[in-house]
């Protein structure tokens, strides 16, 4: 029989709907059960395309005896991390402090029925091995300990709650604003640099779009070594396994230094930022391996994700026929079998199948292990067209088709700065048509909501749908200006300051201040899987302050940035997206305003774009739009710019060649 996650909308929640563990959705009637039975919690938080949620769920959660063990002991609560990020934080932060190591999906923590955890892991198999204990011992000892030793479990869920509770300390007065974090960033990140396989870390290996990000700001500023650093990273992960070589798009992180096996999911929410950074590297560069991964990228986007009702779904699965990468991997006689002896022989030497397997010593990831000829380039297309469609015919990896308002706009944000980049409108109206869709289902009487599944949007939103949201406005604006989006950025603005700013200390909470009442709220500066919510909010605020001379979001901005300036002097690596906003605050961006016939003002906007740098704002405003006093411009039937950084202005400009990318 079916569980109560039956009637859940998550695809994570449904894998589970026919466990014999009799599993609870997060809410008061678990916390109830828990407190009249006096039973700890076993909360347990995974995503749909977690391959060791998967694994954990077969040996344990599919099995009678350990679900008979969950049963007896615990009441058992299990949550989708991308639905509920707010618990994912609070019960991640908790097993940092009772592991004293980063944690990760499944993760596996034991609460009190007051919702205080006091023991966390993460993986556990049913019998000990891999060095970890058992699930069903576990659980015994741990049940043994709350009804003999529940002193000790309450004093330690005590320390937890007390440790969870203490927010970095911060002031939202003004601080001196240095370039020091900058300098220091730089340093760590050439520190920690691969030499030979680019990234920054050993394996796994994750794309850190943000850290990516913050070095191409700094190339453009003149610093050669942060363009080298940058540049070879983008590289090799394009040349990698992690790339989807076939059909594009980026897998969630490499297993090893070289980035040729990846971990196979693949996540809305990495491919957004780094279509971004893709369309500014090939702008930097003119390099065609960037155009091409990222006009890759938006192929499989339109291609594989694409909602009907509109909005982007979340993730492809790892695993397909259980098995991991199944769908994206070949054997020598596979390809063999698709390819004449000529194509073979190019894609082999390409696609590196004439060297060893690199997949469990008997399959080929493709990755590019070499350039191709340029009289080879016609037969490695058809080689190519060849293989994508011998693999569209196998068993396909599983879609988690909710859309999530925060992921939805990280890939709005880049699709409409790659379309507007490379030149693409028809990249730009996919990314429009999306924002009209969250607009349109996901924003309910001046509020946003987090998830929509089934024609149904709920779940209060978090800071980062507001904030990613008020950046890929900013982005579509730029891209295509459209008053209806202006309008919309300034109501999130409104919204953001309303419902999470911390007034008096500076920052953003994360969750809103009607959300429901957890163990603790936290203010989060640091960069994880995706940017900071504090940091976007931040830079989100601080540009649209300028662009329209409103000194409330403005204010803001500078108060959330003295509220983390102690961390971003000390951990500046950590906190990329918040060096966007020191950057920008040390020396606003400079806005540059179009006017003219629409006719003639896309092609000169097209132009323009390119020369211009990541510190720059360019938008482009067709005669005819009633705009507010700050974009309002003379209407002209020649095409004029108008150019301002901070409170300063230069006369009016028709010759736009004199306008020069911005530093």
């Amino acid at each position: 029989m079916p569980n109560r996650l039956a009637t859940e909308p998550s695809p994570y929640l449904l894998q589970h709907a026919d466990n014999p563990v009799d599993w609870y959705p997060w809410g008061e009637a678990a916390f109830d059960k828990a407190r009249r039975e006096d039973k700890p919690i076993l909360l347990s938080i995974g995503y749909s395309a977690c391959h060791w949620c998967h694994v954990m769920a077969h040996e344990c959660f599919d099995d009678a005896e350990v679900a008979a063990v969950m049963n007896r002991h615990f009441v058992n609560i299990k949550v989708d991390r991308e639905e509920r990020p707010d618990l994912d934080q609070i019960y991640q932060a908790a097993h940092q402090l009772l592991v004293q190591r980063s944690g990760g999906w499944p993760l596996t923590v034991f609460l009190a029925p007051d919702q205080v955890p006091f023991f966390a892991g993460t993986y556990f198999p049913k019998k000990p091995r891999y060095q970890l204990p058992g699930l069903t011992d576990l659980m015994e000892n741990i049940a043994h300990a709350w009804h003999t030793r529940r002193g000790e479990v309450l004093a330690q869920s005590q320390a937890v709650r007390d440790a969870l509770a203490r927010q970095p300390s911060g002031s939202a007065q003004p601080q001196a604003l240095t370039d020091a974090p900058f300098t220091e960033a730089l340093r760590d990140l050439d520190a920690a640099f691969d030499p030979v396989w680019g990234g920054f870390s050993r394996p796994p290996k994750f794309p850190r779009p943000g850290e990516l990000f913050f070095l191409l700001r700094q190339a453009h500023r003149g610093h050669a070594r942060a363009r080298e650093l940058a540049l070879f990273s983008l590289t090799k992960m394009a040349s990698g396994g992690v790339r989807d070589q076939l059909g594009g798009g980026f897998c969630r992180y490499s297993v090893d230094a070289q980035w040729a096996i990846p971990h196979f999911e693949k996540m809305l929410y990495d491919n957004g930022p780094l279509l971004h950074l893709y369309a500014d590297a090939w702008a930097l560069t003119g390099d065609a391996l960037y155009h091409a991964t990222a006009e890759d990228l938006v192929g499989w986007l339109l291609r594989e994700m694409c909602a009907p009702e509109g909005g982007f779904y979340s993730a492809l699965d790892a695993d397909s026929e259980g098995h991991e990468g199944r769908f994206y991997v070949w054997t020598a006689e596979e390809v063999q079998a698709v390819l004449t002896a000529e194509e073979y022989a190019v894609a082999a030497r390409v696609y590196g199948f004439d060297q060893p397997p690199n997949f469990e010593n008997t399959y080929w990831n493709p990755i590019l292990a070499q350039a191709v000829d340029a009289d080879a380039v016609a037969i490695l297309a058809s080689a190519r067209q060849k293989l994508f469609a011998a693999r569209e015919s196998r068993v396909r990896p599983a879609r988690d088709d909710k859309l999530l308002t925060s992921w939805n706009a990280l890939m709005i944000t880049g699709l409409a700065h790659a379309g507007r980049i490379m030149n693409r409108p028809d990249w730009v109206q996919a990314a429009q048509a999306a924002l009209d869709f969250l607009r349109a289902r996901l924003w309910q009487n001046g509020r946003l909501r987090a998830s929509y599944k089934n024609g149904e949007a709920r779940l209060n939103a978090y800071l980062d749908d507001y904030a990613f949201l008020l950046d890929a406005l900013l982005e579509s604006l730029q891209a295509n200006y459209r008053e209806a989006d202006r309008v919309w950025a300034g109501e999130l603005a409104d919204a953001l300051l309303t419902h999470f700013e911390d007034a008096e200390a500076g920052g953003f909470y994360f969750t809103s201040h009607d959300h429901e009442a957890l163990i603790t709220r936290q203010k989060p500066g640091y960069d994880q899987a995706t940017p900071s919510g504090n940091g976007v909010a931040a830079y989100a605020l601080q540009r649209l302050g300028h662009l329209l001379g409103e000194t409330r979001y403005l204010d803001a901005a500078v108060r959330a940035l003295a509220y983390f300036h102690a961390t971003l002097s000390q951990q500046p690596t950590a906190c990329p997206t918040l060096l966007a906003v020191l950057d920008e605050a040390r020396e606003p961006p400079r806005i540059i305003l179009l006017r003219g016939p629409a006719s003639a003002l896309q092609p000169a906007a097209a132009a323009l774009t390119r020369t211009l740098g990541p510190r720059d704002l360019l938008l482009a405003l067709p005669n005819g739009l009633h705009l507010p006093a700050a974009l309002n411009k003379p209407e002209s039937e020649q095409v004029t710019a108008w150019v301002c950084s901070g409170n300063h202005c230069q006369p009016p400009l028709t010759e736009l060649t004199l306008l020069q990318a911005g530093t």
